[in-house]
């Protein structure tokens, strides 16, 4: 089972969406998790690098709602581990990636 970590920034935006948004954004972790288990993601999910990055990804679980998130040291052998940074609309991507 992938293995996770949340940023400070990433639990206050969480704590900003409408209950609506982050039902949509646990439902979009459930695909991005058996994605992982996969290794290839969901397309609705359009995972991908961020622009100028080198290690920062962002997923879509809205026509607006992004995550921005990265890889982490594995905690558990031979398990991905995700350190979600931020989670909102499309300005998230332009704050602090």
């Amino acid at each position: 089972m992938p293995t996770y970590q949340l940023l400070p920034r990433f639990l206050r935006d969480h704590k900003s969406l409408t209950k609506r948004d982050a039902d949509a954004f646990r439902q979009a972790v459930a695909l991005f998790i058996a994605g992982l288990r996969q290794g290839t993601f969901d397309s609705r999910l359009r995972v991908k690098r961020v622009k100028s990055t080198a290690d920062v990804w962002e997923m879509s679980w809205a026509p607006d709602g992004r995550a921005t998130f990265q890889y982490g040291p594995e905690v558990v052998p031979g398990e991905p581990h995700i350190v979600w940074r931020r989670v909102g609309d499309h300005s998230v991507l332009a704050r602090n990636p």
